[in-house]
Order: C-alpha cells, then structure tokens, then sequence
C-alpha cells in the first residue's frame, strides 16, 4: 500500500463533497440542475505491457454529469414567469451571444423586453399588428404596449327564431281589403319582434342599432317557391328613424316596403330559403348602409357604415322568438391590460376592449447532447461541440416541453438523497484518510528495526 492510493481517494472524496455541497447550496434556485461526481480508477503504464497482477494507484474524477430531470413546477403570482414541462432550454439573447436557461423567472424592461435576472432577453417569434407570428429566425422578444386601434364594424352575423305562428302586426281597413300600418319603432303593435346590438363607428364610438322582424302580409299571386313566410327587416341607429335624410337610405329592394332594409323568407320546413326574394344572395345576407351622426365628436368619422347583415342559419320553427346568435367585429380602441403565455408559448395579450391578440411566442431550444453544455453560472448553459447544435422550436412540437404560465421550476436536487451521500463521502474520506495513517505507521516500523 501506498501513500499516492490514499491520497487519490481524499481527493475523490473532498470533490464528491464539493460537488454535494454545491447541490445543496442550489436546493431553492429555479431551474437548476444538480450534477454527480463519476470516478474512473487509475492504473500506472508499464514499459513491458501489461500484465494481469497490475495494482491500481487511486482514482480520479472522470467527470462532473449534470443530471437533466424535470424539477417540481410551482404556481407563483407573476404572470410573466414561465416553467418549461419536458426538455429544452430558455433561449437567451446578451448582445447577441446566445445562452440557453431552464429558469423561467422574468420581468419586462423599460423597452418592453422580457429579461431575466442578469439582464439576458427571452427570445421567440415576434407578432405585427395583425397578430401574425414571424416564424423565421428567434428574436428578442419585445411587447407592444401600443393601444389597439378601433375598428369599424363590416359584419353582423345573427342566427335567430322568429315565430311562424306570429301574425301580421296592426292593419286597418275591412278584410280582404287591408292596409298594414307603417312600422314605427315607438309602437310594438307595429312590429312583431325586436333585438339590439352595439355596433361602432370608425372613431370607435358605440351606436346601438336595433333590428326589428315584421310579419309580411301575405301577397296575390303567394311568394315564390320554395318560399311559404315572409318578413320584414327594419333597423334604427341610435333611436332615430326614419333616417337622416333620403339620401342616406338604403337600396330599397322590391316589394320591400319603404325603410326596411330587406326582406326574409323561408320554406315550409321552417329553414331560411332567400334574402330580398327577387334579388336573392349567397350567403343569406343583407348590405345594409347605416348613417351615424357625427354628434359629441370633433373629428368626423368616416360615415356610412356599410356593414354585411348576416341571416344564414335563421329559422322559423312554432316556437317562441329567440336570439341563438349575435356577433359583429367591431370594436372600439382599447389598452393592453394583461398578457398570459399559453403552452404552445405564444403570448397573448388581452386589451381593455375585450379583445386578445397574439403579441410574440417564446421558443424553446434542446440538444442531442444536453450533458455536452457548458455551465457559465447564472442558470445559463453555453452550447459546445461535445453537444451538438441547438434543435429550435415551438414549445410542445417534436420532443420539446410545454411551457406553463405564471409557474417556476423547482431544484431538481434531491436533498434527502444528497444528505445521505454527503455521510457516504465523509465516510469514505475518513477511510482513506485511514489508509494513509497505517501507511504511516508501516513506514514508521521499519525505521524503528535495528
């Protein structure tokens, strides 16, 4: 036995407790991953070859392995902090050097970035104004803050059931020979049903604008086939009617009775069959031109609205009227309120107009050899030959992890684990520390033969 084994074996020993200690030390940092001390033994070359009764003479550390398991994921109150569930890395931007990171723990910078703690940008695909994603290159994203403009409203679609047992509303005269009352949207007893929708302007004004269904009187000779009911449609901006004047009235389309914007019919299994029965449209739409007074706005808007009044899927069964659907795409300006990150990384920023909007995606990146990465500290990975290059991508695509919102990833030290190997590692050097005091005391025996 020799002293050069004993001392090998401290060596071994204190690294295996440097590298135990280290992963303790990281038991509470995000994203980090603890490593393993791996040893090789050590055998001394011969000039004659070698031989079958060689003794060893120590150890040595072969490695330093990080281990790439997934760490806890943990919900927090930020909602820019994002944990990656499965493989890959964080890809980070310092200036244009790249670094990769599991630690998920961001804020947004006076520019709008997304950085971490040392300052390095989150990069991903950047949105337009439009909400389009630029899949090209990963960039540094940065968020718009910008308010969403308004938008003028070009299409109402509504699906809705009118009432086939409904009759035709107040006539006068002496049947067969009756005359309907004009329709007046301060007397119900002219119009059988009414609904409403808020529609906007291009400033982004809100103007409410009804819709009233009334029940056609039937006509000599009867509709044209497939056609057994018609019905009226009138509307009224913001309570005034009849319209401004006659030149903003709507295209009249016959026997459309004066004012209405058109007329539905439908057939006898109670599905809609036509719009404006002489001049019928696919889809089962109306063009409706609605003048809105510039009132309370400096600025004039951009007057009329030509807006797209949508039917299709409208029915006449002998039920009571109801609205089964309304939507239109209008929408007044609005400010970006809050953002949420999605598992497919695209963030999604919701306006205090209640609309959304995707403003970038983050991308994640993975190695074929994430062992072959070089530590740089700060959570931060560098790539190297030994690892191969970066495999870049959405999150949840091929073999890379998900994202979660609002979430950070845990240590994936286990430190019940390491607590254990820590009493392993000072038993071990006490061991070898063994070894070289009965060394000692061999060597001191033979000093004392005489």
């Amino acid at each position: 036995m020799g002293f050069q084994q004993g001392l090998s074996g401290l060596n071994a020993a204190s690294k295996s407790l440097d590298v135990i200690g280290n992963n303790i030390a990281n038991a509470s940092t995000v994203g980090f991953k603890m490593a393993q001390a791996q040893f090789a033994d050590v055998y001394a070359n011969s000039l004659s070859g070698g031989g079958t009764n060689n003794v060893g003479i120590g150890t040595r550390l072969a490695t330093v392995a990080q281990q790439f398991t997934q760490g806890n994921i943990t919900g927090t109150n930020n909602p820019l902090d994002v944990a990656i569930n499965g493989a890959g890395f964080f890809r980070m931007s310092t200036n244009g050097a790249i670094t990769y990171s599991r630690n998920g723990q961001f804020q947004m910078d006076k520019n709008g970035g997304l950085v971490n703690a040392q300052g390095a940008q989150l990069t991903g695909y950047v949105a337009d104004a439009q909400g389009v994603l630029s899949t090209g290159a990963a960039v540094p994203i940065v968020i718009n803050t910008a308010d969403v403009p308004a938008n003028q409203t070009a299409n109402i679609n509504t699906r809705v059931n009118l009432d086939s047992r409904e009759l035709v509303p107040k006539t006068t005269g002496t049947p067969p020979i009756t005359t309907l009352v004009a329709f007046n949207p301060n007397d119900p007893s002219t119009f059988n049903k009414a609904t409403s929708v808020e529609v906007f302007d291009s400033l982004g004004n809100p103007h409410i604008l009804q819709t009233f269904y009334v029940q056609s009187k039937p006509v000599i000779p009867p509709p044209v086939a497939p056609v057994t009911k018609e019905w009226d449609v009138f509307t009224v901006v913001d309570g005034v009617y009849p319209p401004i004047t006659p030149a903003t009235l709507p295209v009249m389309v016959p026997p459309a009775p004066a004012n209405s914007i058109g007329r539905v019919g439908f057939d006898a299994f109670g599905k809609l069959a036509v719009v404006n029965p002489s001049a019928a449209s696919t889809p089962l739409a109306f063009d409706v031109r609605i003048d809105v007074p510039n009132t309370g706005s400096v600025t004039p808007i951009s007057t009329p609205l030509l807006v797209k009044y949508d039917l299709t899927g409208s029915t006449q069964f002998g039920s009571q009227f109801s609205v089964n659907y309304l939507k239109q795409d209008g929408f007044t300006s609005g400010k970006l309120s809050k953002f949420n990150t999605s598992k497919d990384g695209s963030i999604v920023g919701s306006y205090t107009n209640g609309t959304t909007r995707v403003l970038a995606q983050v991308v994640v990146a993975n190695f074929v050899n994430p062992n072959g990465l070089q530590p740089l500290g700060d959570n931060q990975w560098n790539e190297t030959a030994t690892s191969g290059q970066p495999l870049v991508g959405s999150p949840g695509s091929g073999n890379l992890g998900g994202l979660v919102a609002s979430s950070t990833e845990d240590s994936n030290t286990d430190l019940t684990g390491e607590l254990v190997n820590m009493i392993t590692a000072q038993r071990i050097y006490q061991a070898n520390a063994q070894t070289i005091k009965t060394q000692d005391q061999v060597l001191q025996t033979l000093v004392n033969l005489r």
